[in-house]
């Protein structure tokens, strides 16, 4: 509870004259009467570590009695018994560390209050009109209240300009469940690897893994699983999962696991059989040199794409050792001939959402923002050879990528993900046991 206090204290000093308004993320139908699992906002659990729906966080550093407030839905019996227990409000400030709590029907009516007396609203617009028109009402009832005397805002300021700069340095209990996180993530990746033999269909392989994540404490994977054999692992986002693996081709897995709301974003690729071909160890050798030369950037002063760059140079210069680019390595950079093969960026912050908030520039928009100790980024360089593209046969439809979560230490690079076999001689040595101590 002390961290989201520290977090919540941090924004209403930055508020200044401002107002912050935090919804929690609404219900999401799936199909007619049946919701999608309920996830919270992420922003919405950083400052309250509440996870329950209908909630809305008011934070207003001018209310010295109620500088934090929660409205929350209130205890109900016969709704408990149906969908599960409630906090209530009764034991809401206790519990969650706030100044004050409310039922979330009395959020209309409290909400000008809180906004009179403020210069600028700090809340996020159009996505969700309900709330929108509870926000616009108690803004409208706020400036007939200030209308004589006192003010109300006439600012409106997105959350993220605050919130998003916090959320990108990660302090010590954030760092300690990515880890977990990861470190589950590698509980799956091993069961799949040790699992996976010809004639195993996508879909299978895929439930070992998510399996593991399960029953080792997981509540969720951190998106959706990509187990793509063949040269499905040339389709970027490919999840499917419906194919049959077979001798002879590779196996991308994009898999990871989620714990406390926290990613982890973990990419292997490894042999169905076991054994890498020489065409496919080529290119696998390439791969994890670049990841290699990325990962070493990822180190405080280094900038967001110094990584990006670094693995650039590495997988630029083995494509053309390969014959798959012809002519010389500046040339090939400058022209970007490498995006035939290499189509992606090689990461992206990591935190609460996968794809975790913060800018990559600086306030200017163009000065590539420079790492700093306690931001988690991932690093995934990959080659794809289409099977339509004009190179040699035997290079055609081998698709790899491999990817790791790394925090940006003080004294450089720590591999949050550590531990996940990717070594050509660790992978052939793990690939298929299971099945294989299971033979006749």
């Amino acid at each position: 509870m002390s961290s989201f206090a520290d977090r919540r204290a941090t924004v209403l000093e930055r508020l200044e004259d401002g107002v912050m308004i935090v919804p929690a993320a609404t219900h999401a139908l799936r199909n007619n009467d049946t919701e999608y699992q309920y996830r919270q906002s992420s922003d919405f659990y950083y400052l309250t570590g509440f996870t329950e729906p209908e909630a809305v966080l008011v934070l207003a550093p001018h209310r010295a009695a109620e500088r934090a407030t929660l409205f929350l839905r209130a205890r109900d019996r016969a709704a408990e018994i149906w969908n599960g227990r409630r906090l209530g409000v009764e034991a809401a400030a206790e519990a969650l560390g706030v100044d004050a709590a409310y039922p979330i029907e009395e959020l209309a009516q409290r909400l000008p209050d809180a906004l009179a007396g403020t210069r600028r609203a700090f809340v996020r617009l159009g996505d969700d009109e309900r709330f929108d028109r509870t926000f616009f009402h108690a803004l409208g009832a706020a400036r007939t209240k200030t209308r004589r005397t006192g003010y109300a805002p006439d600012t409106f300021v997105d959350p993220a300009t605050i919130l998003h700069e916090l959320r990108l340095i990660k302090d010590a209990h954030e760092i300690e469940t990515m880890r977990r996180a990861a470190g589950i993530t590698r509980l799956g990746h091993l069961a799949g690897m040790r699992a996976t033999h010809p004639g195993l269909t996508e879909y299978e392989l895929e439930a070992i893994i998510e399996h593991a994540y399960r029953v080792n404490g997981a509540q969720d994977t951190a998106y959706s699983s990509i187990v793509a054999g063949g040269d499905n692992a040339t389709i970027l986002h490919y999840n499917t999962n419906r194919e049959t693996l077979r001798a002879g081709e590779l196996v991308l897995v994009d898999s990871a696991a989620e714990l406390d709301l926290y990613a982890s974003d973990v990419t292997r690729t490894w042999p169905v059989d076991g054994r890498f071909t020489a065409e496919q160890r080529a290119v696998y050798e390439i791969v994890l040199a670049a990841q290699k030369a990325a990962i070493a950037e990822v180190r405080p002063g280094a900038h967001v794409r110094s990584a990006h760059e670094a693995a650039l140079r590495v997988l630029t210069a083995g494509l053309l050792d390969l014959g798959l680019l012809t002519g010389s390595l500046d040339d090939a950079l400058e022209k970007e001939r490498y995006k035939e093969f290499y189509m992606h960026g090689t990461g992206h912050w990591i935190g609460l959402d996968v794809h975790d908030v913060g800018s990559y520039t600086l306030r200017d928009g163009e000065t590539k923002r420079p790492l700093e100790p306690g931001m988690v980024v991932t690093v995934e360089p990959g080659l794809y050879v289409q099977r339509d593209a004009a190179v040699a046969e035997h290079f055609r439809g081998i698709g790899v990528r491999i990817e790791d979560d790394v925090l940006c230490g003080p004294a450089g690079p720590d591999i949050l993900s550590d531990g996940i076999p990717k070594e050509i001689d660790e992978l052939e040595a793990i690939v298929g046991s299971a099945a294989a101590a299971h033979a006749p």
